[in-house]
């Protein structure tokens, strides 16, 4: 290649780069998907990700937890009591607030319509966890689950979900639990969207200036289109729980599984709910 033409190449590849999202540099982002109670996951990730910063050398490393960290797997209490006590290696930890956690705090009112909503997307799960006795449990009407739940959930794990964030911004990118509603401004969204949108995010058009991070919407993979990136691989089903690293305009993607989900997944999806 002659030097003129090498330097084509160059000045091609700068255009390319500057059209990719970036966060600010000396910063360095983790974002983990829906845990879903998966405490060993959650373990296991996090020993992966302290690795993977380690040998990255120095920056300002913020980790993300994109929400729905309770319901459905069995150890939900201890997810958030795990994620309460995160500090070193990261220098920020933040959390989003997932349409789970805002099923979970609203039956910790003590409304009964809202423990049996919560119950029936996967929140029994929540409860057992908490609870700390299936068989009394299972005999408990409705009623004495309302009013001992409450007791039951540490204040500190009720403050640490109820200060959880709907949308968090760094660069290029905006983190949120579900997607984002097209044609909306950023700084319009409603929480309810946030939290709860799926396939009007999903199926639509994006032009908000980020690229989205978000949960929610399982896939087999990590969901990787035009203004977005999904990164619920289904952790409660599947044994893959997965982070999204992002550095400059450089992202990267680990998880706590070897083995390719099952083909099946879709099939387990339907008959556990997606809610």
């Amino acid at each position: 290649m002659s030097f003129l033409g090498f330097l084509k190449r160059l000045q091609r590849e700068d255009r390319v780069s500057a059209t990719l999202p970036r966060v600010p540099d000396g910063q360095r982002v983790y974002a983990i998907g829906d845990i879903h109670g998966r405490d060993d996951l959650f373990a296991r990730l996090l020993d992966k990700i302290e690795t993977d910063n380690a040998a990255r050398g120095n920056a300002f490393t913020t980790l993300i937890l994109l929400g729905d960290l309770i319901d459905r797997g069995p150890d939900s209490a201890s997810v958030i009591e795990r994620a309460i006590g995160l500090g070193t290696p990261f220098d920020k930890v933040a959390m989003l607030i997932g349409n789970h956690e805002e099923c979970f705090l609203a039956a910790l009112t003590g409304d009964i319509k809202r423990v049996r909503y919560f119950i029936r997307i996967g929140g029994d799960a929540t409860i057992r966890s908490y609870w700390g006795d299936d068989a009394s449990y299972a005999a408990a009407s409705f009623e004495e689950v309302a009013k001992r739940l409450p007791e039951l959930v540490p204040q500190a794990h009720i403050d640490f979900l109820g200060h959880g964030e709907d949308m968090i911004r760094i660069g290029d990118y905006a983190f949120v639990h579900a997607g984002v509603k097209p044609g909306v401004p950023l700084d319009s969204q409603k929480s309810s969207d946030l939290r709860w949108i799926r396939e009007e995010f999903i199926e639509g058009q994006h032009d908000h200036g980020v690229t989205v991070v978000y949960g929610h919407t399982i896939s087999d993979n990590v969901d990787e289109a035009s203004g977005r990136i999904g990164i619920d691989t289904g952790a409660y089903l599947t044994g893959r729980l997965t982070c999204i690293g992002i550095e400059g305009s450089d992202r990267w993607f680990l998880d706590t599984s070897e083995l390719e989900p099952s083909q099946s997944l879709l099939q387990d999806i339907n008959a556990h709910g997606s809610v």
